[in-house]
């Protein structure tokens, strides 16, 4: 039987977000992360009732020289159909009625709750927008590890792997996406609503599920719920610069980082979309370390305004932080 106090705010919870006259707080988020990919992503409906069906070109049709009086014969392109998948992220809030109400600020208390449920939910779908598996967790949907996960077999975007010769077990990544309608964007469900959807159902009865089987109680409930995913139209506006070896990034004479981003400046076919470089902090300090060794100019950073904030770029494209990208990925081969 589940321990009393796991899934509902109990008077110790209650008392530890009081201020010394009895008033709500504003709680010192330590778990906060920073994922600003979640700023950035474009978000369009997708066009099946559980994700999006994109149609690409997979071949081009064939063209000839001409002679007079000689003919050519007619030839077609063709394409091909990819579903992408959506996922169902949910979460419930149940705060017993009595509790809520001994500080005689209900909506506070409620609130100050509500500020942790979402910032789970941006932990958890940003860790998924890199790190889902479809194939492992169904209920997922397929993140962009899984898709720029090898180049064993020469797969089509091998050439948007860029490995930077780590060899241990202590790597990370540094992501280049240029989001876009034509490109790679966000989806959500046909006839659904896009980001993070939350409903109060006020004072409802509940069964509890902890202490006496089939007790009850009168709770204020919440549910919080984002249906969303990734549809990659155009593999090639994506790159993964993997296998960045953490104790090897902060030598005197690394340029790894550098020479890697402008490898994957010049991978990208052309500016079509926005691209934006995503790091985690690990991978930001070594990536200005290297920069400021490399030459007194900066290695190319520059800092200018990005969405009315002065931010890190790298030619003209800027860095964006994103804690949920990890510094412990396996090796790509």
């Amino acid at each position: 039987m589940p321990a009393l106090g796991t899934g509902n705010l109990t008077l110790a919870d209650w008392a530890k977000r009081l201020d010394p006259d009895g008033k709500v707080p504003t709680i010192v988020e330590l778990l906060a992360q920073t994922n600003e990919i979640l700023l950035d992503m474009i978000w369009r409906e997708g066009n099946l009732p559980t994700g999006h069906r994109t149609t690409v070109r997979t071949g081009l049709p064939l063209v000839f020289w001409r002679l007079l009086n000689q003919g050519v014969q007619p030839s077609k392109s063709t394409t091909a159909q990819i579903d992408e998948q959506t996922g169902m992220l949910e979460a419930w809030s149940e705060v017993d009625k009595d509790l809520a109400l001994l500080n005689g600020n209900i909506n506070s208390f409620r609130l100050s709750e509500a500020r942790a449920f979402l910032e789970a939910m941006n932990q958890e779908f940003a860790q998924t927008l890199f790190y889902g598996n479809q194939g492992l967790a169904p209920e997922e949907f397929s993140g962009l590890s899984v898709r720029y996960a090898t180049t064993v077999g020469a797969p089509a975007n091998a050439d948007n792997i860029i490995k930077a010769g780590g060899v241990g077990a202590d790597n990370l990544s540094i992501w280049l996406v240029a989001w876009g309608d034509e490109t790679v964007s966000g989806i959500f469900p046909k006839g659904s609503k896009a980001g993070l959807i939350h409903e109060d159902f006020k004072e409802v009865t509940v069964e509890m599920v902890a202490g006496l089987p089939g007790s009850r109680m009168r709770a204020l409930q919440e549910r919080f719920q984002w249906k969303g995913g990734i549809a990659l139209k155009d593999w090639r506006y994506v790159v993964r610069i993997c296998n960045i070896d953490i104790s090897d990034a902060f030598v005197a004479n690394a340029t790894t980082i550098i020479d890697a981003m402008e490898q994957a400046s010049e991978t990208i076919p052309n500016r079509l979309g926005r691209p934006v470089f995503y790091m985690n902090r690990t991978a930001r300090r070594a990536l200005r370390k290297q920069a400021r060794l490399a030459v007194k100019g900066g290695g190319g950073m520059t800092y200018e305004n990005f969405d009315g904030k002065r931010i890190l770029m790298y030619d003209d494209v800027p860095i964006r932080i994103v804690d949920a990208l990890l510094n412990t990925e396996a090796l790509v081969p």
